[in-house]
């Protein structure tokens, strides 16, 4: 017992972040995802790469989230922090625990808010019927629980840094339900919008139920167009905002991309920044990719070919290593392009083999399906998707598609890039910030089916030039997307919300 608890007192002196008087900080995320335990899209992954490498880097890091029943199954065994405790959400007294795993993973602590009545379910956010209708009360739950499961984590600073909509209420709680209490004011805050799309929109009468006073609602603070909406709650009380990349910190700031909360982010001035999200470059790395038919690299890309045919082999397409391998891993929904994939013939008229692996809307799944059926020689469809089979792809595609609608930052053009595949996708977001057009990759403005098929037009026409090609594919793979330098610009931005640096003004 001496020696855990000299452990634990060895842990909360060290952190590479600090306040002004020498106190070592504690980054605490919250997150409705997070990779492995929970996960149905980029958000899970970019909070566990976050707090991973910043543990590597000496800030001392711990996470928070919903121990839903994937969760519970990912974990293992599990061991209390402290006895349960009672959470007032508006009328309501809920009983919640926080626990952790008694073996824990590499990279910053992971911690569980337990409601087996609110998360103990087959789904994360809802059923075959669409969104739970609790959805609010669970996630304001979540949030007000994680803020008061805070002192259990360390009596020292902390910096709160919530993600997304679904704990952006904990920004909220902390300087309501909590305000005027000393160690809860002094905790700082950053919120991340990982996808301004999904802000939280309810009706006003749910205000009470998530015990939060009439008075914030008002257009400054939690009211949008006759709603609540609590990702503009979080926006407005936190002491720093960031986005997951520059170039959509720009489109948030017009009326044409900030999906109703420009203003918003216009008012933030200089709190709100853009940092591009990283890969784990270990794991998305072609020279030892376990998941792979053979290893290759930048300096010797022959293998790759191997790959290639082991990628037609797994999505049942003809082995051909000549014939343009045009590849597309992500949810099959609007946002990522699928419809103007799929308007006219134009892209599936091109000489080439095409594998959509992801699941999404029903409509987008059944049409492709109807697609590989039609043309089984050229296009393959995976519905179930897996890392394991994203790897396999990577590995053997010459094109990825990434014809989105809106992407915050994107991941899957960084890992292409790594493996020599070459990003067809639209300017937008992050794509716009890690793909150089001609260089890396081949971009295209306008949002259609004739401009998409325009920039796969231009990649073929390199792609017959095997010189030109190989230029481009070795650019591509020297890029470095590494967590490291994402984690140097996270640290400036904790540094400077801890010293105080950033003004906040008048609610907007």
């Amino acid at each position: 017992m001496i020696e855990r608890r000299s452990k634990r007192r060895t842990e909360a002196a060290h952190s590479a972040l600090h306040t002004a008087a020498g106190e070592a900080v504690t980054v605490v995320h919250l997150a409705a995802e997070y990779f492995p335990y929970a996960r149905t899209g980029g958000l899970a992954e970019a909070v566990a790469g976050l707090a991973r490498f910043q543990a590597l880097a000496g800030i001392r890091t711990m996470a928070i989230m919903p121990l839903y029943r994937t969760a519970r199954e990912v974990a293992g065994e599990l061991e209390p922090v402290g006895e349960a405790f009672t959470v007032q959400v508006g009328p309501r007294l809920e009983q919640a625990r926080l626990l952790r795993e008694v073996n824990p993973r590499p990279g910053g602590r992971i911690h569980f808010i337990e409601h087996d009545g609110y998360f103990d379910r087959e789904r994360i956010y809802g059923d075959a019927k669409g969104d739970y209708q609790d959805n609010p009360e669970r996630f304001a739950f979540f949030a007000l629980a994680a803020v008061a499961a805070l002192p259990r984590l360390t009596t020292g600073p902390i910096l709160l840094h919530a993600h997304d909509w679904h704990s952006a209420l904990a920004v909220v709680y902390l300087r309501t339900y909590y305000g005027g209490l000393p160690w809860f004011d002094a905790i700082r805050s950053v919120l991340s919008v990982h996808n301004a799309g999904y802000q939280g929109h309810w009706r006003p009468e749910i205000l009470p139920l998530l015990g939060i006073p009439w008075e914030l609602y008002n257009y400054r603070q939690l009211e949008w167009y006759d709603q609540v909406n609590v990702l503009k709650g979080g926006l407005v009380n936190a002491d720093a905002v960031v986005t997951v990349s520059p170039n959509h910190a720009n489109e948030l700031r017009t009326t044409e991309g900030g999906f109703g909360l420009h203003a918003v982010f216009n008012w933030l001035g200089d709190r709100f920044v853009g940092i591009v999200n990283g890969i784990d470059q270990k794991v998305w790395d072609p020279t030892g990719d376990p998941h792979i038919a053979l290893p290759f690299s930048r300096e010797d890309c022959r293998p790759k070919v191997q790959c290639k045919l082991a990628t037609q082999r797994a999505f049942s397409l003809p082995e051909n290593p000549t014939l343009p391998l045009f590849g597309m891993a992500a949810r099959l929904v609007t946002q990522k392009g699928i419809d103007i994939i799929l308007k006219g013939t134009d892209l599936f008229d091109l000489d080439a083999q095409y594998v959509f692996l992801g699941a999404g809307e029903p409509r987008f799944e059944h049409a492709l399906t109807e697609l590989s059926e039609a043309r089984p020689d050229r296009v393959a469809v995976n519905t179930k998707f897996t890392d394991h089979l994203e790897h396999v792809l990577m590995a053997g595609a010459d094109i990825c598609l990434m014809p989105c609608q809106y992407e915050p930052c994107g991941l899957t053009q960084m890992r292409a890039q790594r493996y020599g595949v070459i990003p067809v996708a639209r300017r937008v977001g992050g794509l716009a910030d890690t793909i150089d057009d001609s260089v890396t990759g081949f971009l295209f403005d306008e949002y259609g089916s004739e401009p998409l098929v325009g920039a796969a037009l231009r990649a073929l026409d390199r792609y017959v030039e095997p010189d030109e090609w190989n230029r481009i594919r070795l650019t591509a793979m020297g890029r470095d997307f590494s967590w490291e330098r994402s984690v140097e610009r996270y640290f400036d931005v904790y540094r400077r919300v801890i010293g105080g640096e950033f003004r906040s003004s008048e609610v907007p």
